[in-house]
């Protein structure tokens, strides 16, 4: 866990580490694989997938193009990052749409 919480504080100093908690919780087993515990900005497929499955499922905005713009920007943001930790991609999104205090 502080791994994953120690990565997030590189973009939020102030990131609450209960928040970080319940990411990990929800994502449970994909951390278990490297590949799956990657978010990769160059697979639409897989930009889809938090899209839908993150950004709409779990966070409740049915804006695809919010999402859109919003997943667009932590790329941006995370485009240092040749992997980009699972956790720390959905905090930002999360972030961003102002949701953190809904996990």
């Amino acid at each position: 866990m502080s791994d994953y919480l120690d990565d997030v504080r590189r973009y939020d100093a102030n990131a609450d580490p209960a928040v970080v908690d319940k990411i990990v919780k929800h994502l449970g087993i994909a951390l278990r694989s490297r590949d799956s515990s990657l978010v990769s900005c160059s697979d639409p497929g897989e930009l889809a997938r938090v899209r839908q499955k993150w950004c709409g499922k779990k966070l409740g905005n049915k804006n695809e193009a919010a999402c859109d713009e919003v997943i667009s920007k932590v790329c941006g943001q995370m485009g240092g990052d040749r992997a980009k930790s699972r956790v720390t991609f959905y905090y930002l999104v999360a972030k961003h749409l102002g949701k953190l205090s809904d996990l």
